[in-house]
This record gives C-alpha cells, structure tokens and sequence, in this order.
C-alpha cells in the first residue's frame, strides 16, 4: 500500500531525482528564473523553498547544511549574501509559477518558476498599481481648474526658452 506518499517520483530512480531537483534549484537561484515542465516546477518547489528558508540565518551550520542538498559553493554565496537579503522580511512563498502553455513534441505542460522578489515587470506593475486613487467628484473639479493654471505660468516660461534659442542662433 502506498498510503500518504504523495511525492511524485518523475518517472526517475530516487538518487537521479535528488540529482535533478538540486541542479535544478542551482539553476533556479543563479537565473532567478527556469522554463520547465509544470510537475518538475511543483516539485522544485517544495524542495528549494525550505532551503530558501534556511538561508535567512546566515551561520556557518546553515550554510552546511544547504551546502549539503545543492553541492555547489556559488549558488550557496548567491543564495546567502543576494536572494536571502531580499526575501528576509518574506514570511514564505518565494518561488511563483507562471504556465505557458504545452510543449510542441509531446504536448507536456511547460511553466516558468522564478523567485517573486527578482521580476522586476511584476514589480513595475505593483508600484502603478498603488499610484492610483479615487477621488471625489469635488476634488476633480479643483483639479481641473488648477492645470489650467499651470498651463498659463508655464508659457511665459516657454517664451523665455525660444528667446534665447534664437538669441543663440542670431549669435
């Protein structure tokens, strides 16, 4: 019976497994983002976010330790002195998964996974986003009187440009 072992095996031995979600995770926080197939994404994702975790305390047994499971000493640096730093007021969820869609030979559903704090469009987007309000109809009315203000200080200044453009050129 295999009651509660939900980890999905990858059609792969339980060392090659290990192997491809470490290299992956390596891949992952050095490119801050990875196309890959959807099951591999989930997958990773359990196994680099616990990692992710550790590397908010930055002490010598945690650096051992996620030494231990990725095996390559840049992606430990990268991870303890840039992604850590980032995500450090980040009470988890570090990785997103965007789907795009089915691959063209066997027709496997593909995905991006990436760290949430590295896309800077999502975060362009977030920063528009908080720039809007609402605003009352009385206070668009004030501001509909006071462009039209602007607009007539700002043209004795435009004046004052041209004058000296042609002042230059006449030189």
């Amino acid at each position: 019976m295999r009651h509660n072992k939900k980890i999905n095996h990858l059609g792969r031995t339980a060392s090659h497994r290990a192997a491809m979600l470490s290299n992956m995770a390596c891949s992952l926080i050095k490119h801050k983002r990875i196309f890959t197939t959807t099951a591999k994404a989930k997958a990773l994702r359990k196994y680099v976010e616990p990692i992710i975790n550790k590397s908010k305390t930055d002490t010598t047994h945690s650096r051992r330790e996620v030494f231990s499971t990725l095996q390559d000493k840049y992606a430990v640096t990268e991870l303890f002195q840039e992604v850590a730093q980032k995500v450090a007021d980040r009470p988890g969820g570090y990785t997103r998964i965007i789907k795009t869609g089915n691959r063209l030979g066997d027709n496997a559903a593909m995905c991006f996974i990436e760290l949430v704090d590295y896309n800077e469009n999502m975060l362009k987007e977030k920063a528009a986003k908080k720039a809007r309000t609402r605003r009352s109809r009385k206070k668009a009315d004030a501001s509909e009187v006071a462009p039209a203000a602007a607009v007539q200080e700002e043209a004795p200044v435009a004046e004052a440009a041209a004058e000296a453009t042609e002042e230059k050129a006449a030189e």
